[in-house]
């Protein structure tokens, strides 16, 4: 064995290369387990915790400056604004058109709730007179459900460009947290406004979607865990959203409640933060500004 490894020189070269390479390569993933290793002994000081809870700063007069410059209650607009970070080219407007829909379906909304009835007698008779005796009311109700159609594609586009330009790194990974909450919110609220009509094209999108729910882990009796954690189809998470075993009366009603009032103060809340977090961590992130060419100052002799 001696002799060979004598004659074979270049293979222990290339086993101790080839090492070497691994090692480099496997150096970033032992700093970031260290890193992550760290931060979890002492969180306080982790880039996340200070991007989400406030952290006290140096009793300076820049330190206070900034506190008033950053307030959004005590300076209500940015000091300074990044020209290129609010191109309607690199932002899209998304942001702003889906709020804006926000406002349109809640005006809607409200408007709808003075001729209905969420009942299994009463809900598509409702629907019907809204549509064809209300003056107006076909146009209502179209502009609340286009609205809500359009809110939900204007959702998925905003957080699609956030994605492109990497508006979700540091420091603005907690603020990205809310967002995917505001989008699991905004499918929410679409999919119980389907069951309000009562009509077949509800009925069936909410016996489906409950069905489907049924199959949850934990939290649906047919899912991973859930036999273990005691569900059954009396106690599960389908039971809870409709009210009972089958899409009835009360699965109109809590859809309703859900629908206009409980997910709508949920997602004022969060669209709150959402929109607060923007302002705390330095505004809409952009390319890097560009100077025009009358910015430019001619360079002393």
């Amino acid at each position: 064995m001696a002799d060979e490894n004598e004659k074979q020189p270049g293979g222990n070269k290339g086993a101790t290369g080839l090492l070497d390479k691994v090692r480099e390569e496997i150096k970033p993933f032992e700093e970031k387990f260290g890193a992550d290793l760290e931060g979890l002994k002492q969180p306080q000081k982790t880039a996340l915790w200070k991007s989400i809870f406030r952290v006290k700063h140096d009793e300076t007069p820049r330190s206070r400056s900034l506190g008033v410059l950053s307030n959004v209650f005590l300076h209500l607009h940015p000091a300074r604004v990044n020209r290129d970070a609010v191109r309607y080219g690199y932002t899209w407007g998304m942001g702003g058109i889906t709020f804006y829909l926000f406002i349109v379906l809640t005006f809607t909304g409200v408007l709808l709730m003075f001729y209905y009835h969420p009942t299994k007698i009463q809900a598509f008779r409702d629907i019907l007179y809204l549509e064809h005796d209300v003056p107006y009311g076909k146009l209502l109700r179209n502009m609340h459900r286009w609205g809500a159609h359009l809110m939900v594609l204007t959702v998925w586009l905003h957080m699609f460009r956030v994605y492109l330009t990497g508006s979700y790194k540091k420091p603005r990974e907690f603020n990205w947290c809310v967002g995917v909450i505001l989008l699991v919110l905004t499918l929410l609220l679409s999919f119980t406004g389907y069951l309000l009509p009562d009509d077949q094209l509800g009925f069936w999108a909410v016996t489906v979607g409950t069905n489907m729910a049924r199959a949850s882990p934990m939290l649906g009796h047919e899912g991973p865990f859930g036999p273990q954690m005691g569900m059954t189809p009396y106690n599960d998470v389908r039971f809870a959203l409709l009210g009972g075993s089958i899409v009835d009366s009360n699965a109109l009603l809590r859809a309703y409640i859900w629908h206009c009032i409980g997910i709508p103060i949920i997602a004022s809340t969060f669209m709150i933060v959402h929109f607060w977090r923007v302002r705390k961590d330095g505004g809409i992130s952009g390319p890097s500004p560009v100077m025009l060419e009358k910015e430019i100052k001619p360079e002393r002799p």
